[in-house]
């Protein structure tokens, strides 16, 4: 019992070291690269293609400028709260913060890279789970579409499901 025991401790440690890991494919096109990014001090990163300033952190995490990390803890949450917690979200400073439209929040996939799937250089606290989008369903509107950052898959989930966020801005 005891050495059965022992081998499913080590073998969840092994799996969890295992997933922390990134992997990205050398011979795939790179979607995000860093270099279209701009990392502000604020916690903020800009995106010159699209015009949108991100939240470096994902929702609810605060950054931390001197050691370049995300502190706190990130809550999964509905899609309600969501929008409330977009709607009230001040981080930099900045009033107008809102829960990411389906195609901005597939602007920051990494489509060469999985768990996650997304530049890690410039986006920090990215769980490997489903990130809320804004967008409903068009037949199911009880569902809003999500993606996943373990795999860059997209999925409609009922907005009653507890979901992570990253929020968005449009710069001015």
């Amino acid at each position: 019992m005891k050495l059965k025991l022992l081998y499913v401790l080590a073998a969840t440690a092994f799996s969890l070291n295992v997933a922390a890991e990134q992997t990205c494919y050398a011979g795939a096109d790179t979607t995000t690269a860093t270099d279209r990014f701009t990392i502000n001090t604020d916690g903020t990163v800009s995106d010159s293609e699209t015009g949108l300033m991100w939240q470096r952190c994902s929702y609810s995490q605060t950054y931390n400028e001197d050691t370049e990390l995300c502190e706190g803890s990130t809550p999964s949450i509905n899609w309600q709260e969501a929008l409330r917690g977009a709607k009230n979200d001040t981080t930099a400073d900045y009033d107008d913060w809102q829960v990411p439209n389906i195609k901005e929040l597939a602007s920051i996939l990494e489509h060469s890279c999985t768990e996650p799937s997304i530049n890690e250089d410039v986006f920090l606290g990215t769980k490997l789970q489903n990130y809320w989008s804004n967008t409903s369903g068009v037949s199911t509107m009880s569902s809003a579409w999500v993606y996943q950052f373990d795999s860059g898959l997209n999925s409609l989930h009922a907005k009653t499901s507890n979901v992570y966020l990253r929020l968005v801005r449009y710069e001015k």
